[in-house]
């Protein structure tokens, strides 16, 4: 960001640096000569013959004037600030001519940093301020900054794209950030995530390890006051980036986290924001313990690659997004067959099953007695209990239709197992449902199961705009009625006849009609009490 620049084609040659050469990322400071001016609407609001001018990296120059040649035209410090890697904190001011109010027309560091203490006690104006800077007999020669290359770069262009893992990714980073001379002992990387249960993740390389450390914090994370005070808040809220040296007699620790890493030897912490192309900021940190901690050329390579690595990341999250997201909505096996290319309709597998449908009872009664709050949290448990104990029988719930679960128990190469596995799930849901009434904060809930076996077809239905995977097939259909027919004839599981390896596992129930049926179906009630005979099976 640079202020309009006037005259700068008749000006005398007076900046001419004796090296030419291209240079690395970094922040050059000179001196202009003789009066240097600023108006505002033909009124002049600066004049200095000590103002500076400022080169960085691929930005447009800065002319900086000492406060004291400032006309009293700037308001004091309105709060505003932004942060720079290399220059510090900025504070701005309004400009104020007349009636006439420009925001945030003139920024300062202050406490400008090492890279930058040239600048420190100036004032610079915005470009959208409409000042115009008149440099005299000054031209402004931009330094020769060529393009930034070398192996991280190449590594970036040809090799990265192939690393299968967020962690492998940040570590293989890490490493050529050192390769290149970046005085670097640690590096972490806060992503957020689309997530029911986690908020993100945060991969944190270590020097004295080598290795990679994942975390996958809960959205308790927000309310946490580790977080509620640190860089990670600070940065992805979109307050800026911080730099803080940790060597200083005096250090201002603005975050208890750099209290930590002081202790650990730490010179020097940078955080930086990482957006994704959604407008999400992710967090990306570094310390050193150097005794000179980072140089301008260490953090303008990380600086110059950050909108690269990001992307990186942001497409390692996506799948990570992409597979929670199918996962939650429909399942772990379903999710992975989907991810895995089959997205067309009429994709799918004939595959023989144990099929369960899982339904509360006495649902519109409960909703009215409870009141929605309380019945949703009553029906959240419900889908609780029964998904965890269906994935815990090596099972997969398809969806959840209004207040009843629908679960498949593929057969594979042991049929035997599917239909003990989906038996027992009917028999532990039942039991956790009923011990639910023994915690005095929660109600004791009851279900209707019915069971079946037999082929489906496990895929893709529905229009060509909307796919929804899952079984249809007879066994399905007879699950759910069985289920129906319990509630009738009072028994709480009820399955079919191919559901069983042996009849006397089950009561006789006859061969029952069931609606959408067509032909009666042999049906057995199930009593909680497992025999020894079905353990063993099982």
């Amino acid at each position: 960001m640079a202020p309009m620049l006037a005259n700068q084609q008749e000006t005398t040659l007076m900046n001419l640096r004796a090296n030419t050469a291209p240079q690395p990322y970094g922040i050059l400071i000179e001196e202009l000569r003789g009066p240097v001016t600023a108006r505002l609407g033909g009124k002049i609001i600066a004049q200095s013959t000590r103002a500076k001018v400022m080169y960085e990296t691929r930005q447009p120059a800065a002319i900086y004037f000492p406060r004291n040649d400032i006309h009293s035209c700037l308001s004091a410090a309105n709060g505003h600030q932004t942060f720079c890697p290399f220059k510090g904190t900025a504070g701005y001011q309004d400009l104020q001519l007349g009636k006439h109010c420009i925001g945030n027309a003139a920024w300062s560091y202050d406490e400008a940093l090492p890279e930058a203490s040239g600048i420190a006690g100036h004032v610079s104006f915005m470009p959208d301020a409409n000042v115009d800077i008149d440099l005299g007999s000054n031209q402004l020669v931009i330094p020769d900054y060529g393009n930034i290359s070398g192996p991280l770069i190449d590594w970036l262009l040809r090799e990265a794209a192939y690393l299968p893992t967020p962690e492998e990714f940040t570590q293989r980073l890490s490493e050529k950030l050192v390769e290149q001379g970046v005085h670097l002992s640690r590096l972490s990387v806060m992503a957020w995530s689309l997530h029911p249960m986690i908020a993100g993740k945060n991969f944190i390389w270590s020097r004295a390890s080598g290795k990679v450390t994942t975390y996958a914090p809960s959205y308790e994370i927000h309310d946490h006051p580790a977080f509620q005070n640190s860089p990670l808040r600070h940065v992805s809220n979109g307050l800026g980036g911080i730099r803080q040296r940790l060597d200083l007699e005096q250090p201002s620790d603005a975050f208890p986290i750099l209290t930590d890493l002081r202790e650990e030897g730490a010179t020097d912490y940078v955080a930086m924001p990482l957006p994704f192309s959604d407008g999400r900021i992710n967090v990306l940190t570094v310390a050193s313990h150097h005794p000179k901690g980072f140089t301008t050329e260490n953090l303008g390579l990380i600086f110059e690659c950050s909108a690269v690595i990001a992307r990186y990341y942001e497409v390692f999250m996506q799948r990570e997004n992409a597979q929670s997201l199918l996962e939650t909505y429909v399942g772990k096996r379903t999710g992975a067959r989907v991810l895995g290319g089959e997205i067309r309709r009429g994709d799918g597998d004939d595959i023989d099953a144990a099929i369960m449908f899982c339904d509360l009872r006495g649902s519109t009664r409960l909703e009215e007695e409870l009141g929605r709050t309380e019945y949703i949290e009553l029906l959240n448990n419900f889908f609780e209990t029964a998904s965890t104990i269906v994935h815990d029988h090596g099972g997969e719930v398809l969806k959840f239709i209004g207040d009843a679960v629908l679960a498949v128990f593929p057969a594979g190469d042991s049929p035997a197992e599917a239909r003990a596995q989906a038996l027992q799930s009917a028999r532990a849901i039942v039991a956790a449902l009923d011990a639910m009434g023994d915690d005095p904060g929660q109600r004791r809930s009851e279900c209707s199961i019915g069971l079946a076996y037999g082929g489906v077809t496990y895929g893709n239905v529905g229009s060509r705009e909307r796919l929804d995977f899952t079984v249809i097939g007879q066994a399905a259909n007879i699950a759910a009625r069985l289920g129906d027919y319990g509630k009738s004839c009072g028994h709480t599981i009820v399955v079919s006849r191919d559901l069983l390896e042996t009849p006397e596992q089950a009561t006789p129930l006859g061969s029952v009609s069931l609606h959408n049926v067509s032909r009666p179906v042999e049906a057995f009630a199930v009593s909680m009490a497992i025999d020894p005979g079905q353990r063993a099976s099982g």
